[in-house]
């Protein structure tokens, strides 16, 4: 197939960037750089610098090369930024994604895979959460990719696309051959945090807040490793190719660990202790998000390659060292 990833330089593009190429197809990736790293880049991609949103050149993109597929990673993650700033949240994760999709849309391109996140359902009460539960982001990024979900859902009626959204619960890790991992200047990341202060790029980890309702006080996540995100992507891109019809994914494990727990398991791998502070909570924070994510393991017959947090914690820990 012939592939274009919008964010390519970014963390999990980067990652599904190599396992496309590793899998033989054409990848070409758009990125303005804006938090992606041109390293990443696979050397094998085409790359173009450009924002999704300059209409003139995407569509020289999309008219000199022709796509089979778009699976679309661009966009801003901060969960604590867009809660300073969700006018750029709406701006970066809604308006330019629909002036991009609107662009592939007219330009012929209708097999779209989007980037979505486990947060659109909120603080969810459901132990594993499920694709069918009620959507409510709490926070402007969340609320940001579910706008655009709402879009590709409706723009398939009028425009007779196909999509694959894939809500990713928290991804984490790092490619095992070293070729790309998460690179962030002020990551609030977990295992990012938590491999600086392994390597004492950092001094200490501030934990935010100790007194949720969950088994030790902290907050409770489901962990995938990247390298297991990116093959999901290949999955459904083969899927979108042969005609699949349109629908939506939770991507993660089924199985939640503690902040605590986290850094349990890295001071176990260093074999030393890690300063731990206690802080106040992040606003707008969830609680716990663990996935139910049967329907795709179901619907593609996947397993899991990297179903192991202290895999994910090694990976991270790795690429730290050399970056």
């Amino acid at each position: 197939m012939n592939i274009l990833l919008t964010g390519g330089a970014g963390y999990i593009g980067s990652h599904a960037a190599l396992s496309l190429i590793d899998n033989g197809h054409s990848v070409t990736v758009i990125d303005n750089l804006i938090t992606g790293n041109k390293k990443l880049i696979p050397s094998q991609a085409k790359y173009y610098e450009c924002d999704i949103a300059d209409k003139e050149s995407v569509e020289k993109i999309l008219k000199q090369n022709k796509f089979d597929i778009v699976m679309h990673f661009a966009g801003l993650t901060r969960v604590d930024e867009s809660v300073k700033y969700p006018e750029k949240y709406q701006v970066h994760n809604f308006e330019k994604s629909k002036t991009f999709f609107k662009n592939c849309f007219k330009n012929n391109i209708k097999k779209i895979i989007f980037s979505s996140t486990a947060g659109v359902y909120g603080d969810s009460h459901s132990e594993h959460v499920k694709e069918t539960d009620d959507l409510k982001p709490i926070n402007p990024y969340s609320e940001s990719k579910c706008k655009i979900e709402k879009f590709l859902i409706e723009s398939s009626k009028n425009e007779k696309t196909q999509h694959i959204i894939l809500r990713y619960f928290n991804v984490a890790g790092a490619d095992e051959s070293k070729r790309s991992g998460l690179i962030s200047k002020s990551s609030t990341n977990l295992i990012k945090v938590v491999c600086e202060a392994a390597t004492k790029k950092r001094n200490k980890i501030i934990i935010n807040g100790d007194d949720y309702k969950t088994k030790d006080g902290t907050a409770i996540r489901d962990f995938i490793h990247v390298s297991d995100i990116a093959d999901i992507h290949a999955a459904a891109a083969n899927a979108l190719f042969k005609n699949s019809v349109s629908d939506i994914y939770n991507c993660g494990y089924g199985q939640g660990y503690s902040v605590k727990q986290v850094i349990t398991e890295m001071e176990n791998i260093i074999n030393d202790k890690l300063k731990v502070e206690i802080g106040p909570r992040r606003e707008k924070d969830i609680s716990v998000s663990i996935a139910n994510s049967d329907k795709f393991k179901k619907k593609f017959n996947w397993k899991p390659k990297f179903n192991n947090l202290n895999y994910i914690l090694k990976t991270a820990l790795e690429w730290e060292k050399i970056n």
